[in-house]
């Protein structure tokens, strides 16, 4: 899950496609992706129940949660970033693949206590250990910090993609694009809530997971079912063969010291970061029982790396059949990779129907798989607002269930009108700010937060707190005085210089800072005020 986290995003690349695929294209949106998205609103909860809306029942059996959460995981970004990352990269891109594969197996050491709270959003997690207003609060500010920035990197990257398939171009096109993908996915999440959602992973995951073996089956098809050849040409394709296929190309800029702790610490952030996304912690809570919940996530381990594995064949592809330098010259963020080798496997063949098709699959795939996770990380993000800040710190857990499900209705609209206006304000700049700044307040914030209170006892209130703000203020703080924001033209703001943080990846010092401080604020507290771990609490208990 790195939407362009390691590249610089740029304007997209044009798209060697014929006007007869581009048409195909446009007809498989209308025929493929409406139907789906009306499945969706479909299969939404029959009645404004809490616990249908936020987890579906919680009957979802672990071959199915395990589709489902594979969806979860599995985003556009990860598909094209690391197809582009592989392809410009190598061996760093492939590590990346290995460790987005590797952040599950936290995600496994988590899944049984988090599901054995039986909470509807993080803030019922750490209420559980410290009840009241402030703790709701301040999981809902990183719940937040954590989900925006990751929404508005996901709407503007759709935006460009969408413009890149259907063969327009400029800055007014992508935006209409976003616009048009941020409302569709209000509506779908806003009526058709955690059931809905699952209804739409699941789709997704099996038109994703079809989409990546056709492409691979063609591209290995090209190079006659061998590996050898396809990475040996990829390292020559690549335009810098002698490094390519050993680590530390992707910070090479740097000087040794940085290069190598940029590379430890961005493994660092997504080994720790993916798992304790909010959107992918809070998917655990459909399982039916702990046990559950842990086979779930075993059966995504395959899943998901099937997926990563043949992303990285697509990526050593890309840089084999098109070059990693006209990659990047099309597009500076390699994220039109995937792409490009699906337009070119396309022509290959004289542009038969059946490639043709591939395209369309290529396509419809990218497309769905951005709505999904979207919807998945609006549902996240609205359960905060709904359920941690109206139910529990505004009306005092006062409320009716229908008043609820209303409320979480409504945030799921003002999360999205605001994720759609601030990826239309930011389109055309760099994005690797802000997909950084996600994954490391997940990293730096959440996955302390979740460590203490799930396993140690002594944790407390003050330090639940120190650890929420403390986390999140080390890592945005860090984040802006890094070279990601400014000081470089690849920054966010490269005309500022306020980059005295030598690092890209900021995990390396946020998180053992948020570590160091939820140890302080428990050990510095009164005994008799320290917290035991509770017996879990019935979902019920929870907002009546």
């Amino acid at each position: 899950m790195l939407p362009q986290m390691l590249l610089a995003a740029g304007a997209p690349g044009t798209l060697d496609l014929d006007r007869e695929t581009r048409s195909w294209v446009l007809v498989g949106f209308l025929t493929f992706i409406v139907p789906m998205l009306l499945i969706c609103v479909l299969n939404g909860p029959e009645r404004d129940r809490v616990n249908d809306f936020y987890t579906a029942g919680r009957r979802l059996r672990p071959v199915q949660g395990a589709i489902v959460l594979s969806g979860v995981y599995l985003s556009a970004a990860t598909v094209l970033g690391t197809t582009g990352t592989v392809a410009v990269f190598g061996f760093d891109g492939l590590f990346v693949a290995l460790c987005t594969v590797l952040s599950l197996g936290v995600l496994l050491l988590l899944s049984g206590p988090l599901r054995e709270r039986g909470s509807y959003t993080l803030g019922d997690t750490f209420a559980l250990r410290a009840p009241g207003p402030a703790v709701r609060i301040a999981a809902a500010v990183v719940t937040l910090s954590a989900c925006i920035p990751y929404l508005i990197v996901q709407l503007s990257g759709a935006g460009r993609t969408t413009a890149m398939l259907l063969g327009v171009s400029g800055t007014g096109a992508e935006q209409t694009a976003i616009v048009m993908i941020g409302t569709l996915v209000v509506c779908a999440t806003a009526f058709g809530g955690m059931r809905g959602m699952i209804a739409l992973q699941i789709i997704k995951t099996v038109i994703l997971l079809a989409m990546a073996l056709a492409v691979a089956a063609v591209l290995l098809h090209r190079f006659h079912w061998s590996a050898d050849s396809l990475i040996d040409t990829a390292a020559r394709g690549s335009g810098r063969p002698e490094g390519y296929l050993r680590p530390g190309l992707r910070f090479a800029a740097g000087g040794p010291v940085e290069s190598t702790l940029d590379f430890i610490g961005l493994m660092i952030t997504v080994v720790l970061g993916v798992a304790c996304l909010p959107h992918v912690a809070t998917q655990l809570n459909t399982a039916p029982d702990p046990a559950a919940a842990r086979r779930t996530v075993r059966h995504t381990i395959g899943i998901v790396g099937t997926v990563c594995l043949v992303t990285t064949v697509m990526g050593f592809g890309a840089a084999a059949v098109i070059g990693a330098p006209k990659i990047l010259a099309a597009d500076p963020g390699a994220t039109s990779s995937l792409l490009m080798l699906t337009g070119d496997l396309a022509g290959g063949s004289s542009a038969q129907t059946g490639e043709a098709w591939l395209v369309v699959l290529v396509a419809c795939a990218v497309f769905l798989t951005t709505l999904a996770v979207v919807a998945s990380v609006t549902l996240a993000a609205a359960g905060a607002v709904a359920h941690d800040l109206v139910t529990h710190v505004v009306r005092r857990g006062r409320t009716t269930e229908g008043r609820e499900v209303a409320a979480a209705r409504i945030a799921s609209a003002l999360v999205g009108v605001l994720s759609i206006g601030c990826a239309v304000w930011v389109q055309g700049w760099n994005m690797g700010f802000l997909s950084t700044l996600s994954l490391a307040v997940a990293a730096s914030c959440l996955l302390p937060a979740l460590v203490y209170a799930l396993f140690w006892r002594g944790f407390t209130r003050r330090g639940l707190l120190w650890t929420l703000y403390g986390g999140l203020g080390s890592a945005i703080g860090l984040q802006v005085c890094s070279p990601v924001f400014s000081g470089n033209p690849m920054a966010l703001v490269p005309e500022w210089h306020i980059d005295w943080f030598p690092l890209q990846t900021v995990a390396l010092v946020s998180l053992p800072v948020a570590f160091l401080l939820g140890w302080l604020g428990s050990v510095t507290r009164q005994r008799h005020t320290a917290l035991v771990a509770e017996a879990p609490v019935k979902p019920d208990a929870l907002t009546h």
